[in-house]
Parts: structure tokens; C-alpha cells; sequence
């Protein structure tokens, strides 16, 4: 799934990204006080995240599959300390991190309590787990739009994957760790016109497999049909989705 997210990093960044900064502040000052401590955000894409725990004063480490995500990150945070890598084998060693976060990255993990088990595995005695992920599809719009590519493509991936209640939950338990708290977040999705929300929705790794499957044009014009019930009376469009994060300490 890595490789997927490679084809447009600046349309992710730019257009989907700051979608879920309200989910980052929300987790990170749940993680709080962050000054002078090491902090590991893995599946850091385009490194957002990073860049708001830097600005907390956290000393930040990123990981992501994508070598082009992490060129925008770098971009942005040229003194962080970012690796190309898989959540499920972290190359850091144990306990080395006080924070731990993971945005919308562990339910794309091919064994998702494997990669729980990693992010508690470098957190040290007393640190801390934060992940975050969509809260239920009945609270996401653009889910809408995930069941129709789902539908045109198999194993396209599903963002959705951990949202059901307590599964995030029960992975940090089985990973050996103490959950401490949890938060809910709204992060509408609001584009200005349809060829801004294509930009920044056909960047993400479920549609690129989709596109790479079925052909942009089939695709496009799924998502076009789902945009059409979204449409404000000012011509730009907005979905209505809840986020969600968990906090466990180790």
C-alpha cells in the first residue's frame, strides 16, 4: 500500500492533509507536555503531525513507506529525523521513543496488531501510544465515497478498517499496554470546487489502486457522482466526518 501513496505527495499535502490537522491537535495535546521529548510519528506521510509536535517543542522522528511523502516532509522539517520504512518492522530500537503516534496508518497495516505491537515496542517504561483513525462510517461522509471504489475494485484498501468501537482499543491491550484515554474530533472535508477535491482525493493510496485497476476515468466519474450529493450553494462541497484517537500508556 506504501508505494500507492508515492504518485501526487504535494496534492496530498496540500489538499487532504491540513482535513485532519484538528485530529492531530487534539492527539498531540492528549500527549502533552511534549518539550525535549523524542517523539515517533510513524506513517508520518507528508508530516503534518511532525511539524505540530516540533512546534510543541518535541525532538521528532518520522517513518513513512513513501520516499516521495517523506520529500515533502523534508521540505518542511529539515531537521527531523525521518526513515523510509514498514510500521510492522520499526528500525529503532526498544523503548527509545516517549511518544509514540500513528494517523490513519495502522489500519493499513497487512497485520495491524503486529504493527501495535512495534509502536509499544519502542515506547519506553511510562511513555505513550496515541493512535488515530475514523471514527464509525455512520459518522463519515466520505465513506460513501470508500464503499463505491471498494465496489468497483477488491482489496482497495478500506480507511475505515479499525473504526468499529473498541478495536483500536483491544490492539493496544493485546500489545501489552494501558489505555488512558480517547477523544473524538470533527474534520469536515470541504473543497472549493470538484477539480480541487479530485486532486486531493486521487492522491491517496485506495483510489491510486483503484485508478491503477479500473483506469482514472471510471473512477473519476465514481467520484464525481458521490461529490454530487455534497455540492454547497456556493458551488464547493463539504463531507461531514468525525475522527477519532486512543492514548495508552506502556
Amino acid at each position: 500500500m506504501g508505494t500507492l501513496w508515492d504518485a501526487a505527495p504535494w496534492d496530498f499535502a496540500e489538499v487532504c492533509e491540513p482535513f485532519t490537522r484538528p485530529l492531530y491537535e487534539a492527539a498531540l495535546a492528549a500527549a502533552e507536555p511534549l518539550a525535549g521529548r523524542r517523539l515517533l510519528d510513524v506513517g508520518c506521510g507528508a508530516g503534518g503531525a511532525l511539524a505540530l509536535a516540533a512546534g510543541y517543542g518535541a525532538e521528532v522522528t518520522g517513518l513513512d513507506a513513501s520516499e516521495p511523502m517523506l520529500a515533502v516532509a523534508r521540505e518542511r522539517l529539515p531537521a527531523a529525523d525521518l526513515h523510509v520504512g514498514d510500521l510492522q518492522d520499526l528500525p529503532f530500537g526498544d523503548g527509545v521513543f516517549a511518544v509514540v503516534t500513528a494517523f490513519n496508518a495502522v489500519q493499513y497495516a497487512a497485520d495491524p496488531a503486529a504493527a501495535v505491537a512495534e509502536l509499544a515496542r519502542v515506547t519506553g517504561p511510562g511513555g505513550l501510544v496515541v493512535i488515530g483513525v475514523w471514527a464509525g462510517p455512520e459518522r463519515c461522509e466520505t465513506e460513501a465515497l470508500f464503499q463505491r471504489i471498494r465496489a468497483l475494485v477488491s482489496a482497495a484498501g478500506d480507511p475505515l478498517a479499525l473504526s468499529a468501537a473498541g478495536v483500536v482499543e483491544q490492539l493496544l491491550v493485546t500489545a501489552g499496554l494501558t489505555v488512558t484515554g480517547f477523544g473524538e474530533v470533527p474534520c469536515p472535508f470541504t473543497y472549493p470546487d470538484l477539480e480541487t477535491g479530485w486532486r486531493g482525493q486521487s492522491s491517496i493510496g485506495p483510489l491510486r489502486r483503484a485508478i491503477d485497476v479500473a483506469g482514472e476515468s471510471a473512477v473519476r466519474e465514481v467520484f464525481a457522482e458521490v461529490l454530487a450529493g455534497h455540492r454547497q450553494p456556493d458551488g464547493s462541497y463539504r463531507q461531514d466526518n468525525v475522527f477519532r484517537y486512543v492514548s495508552a500508556s506502556r
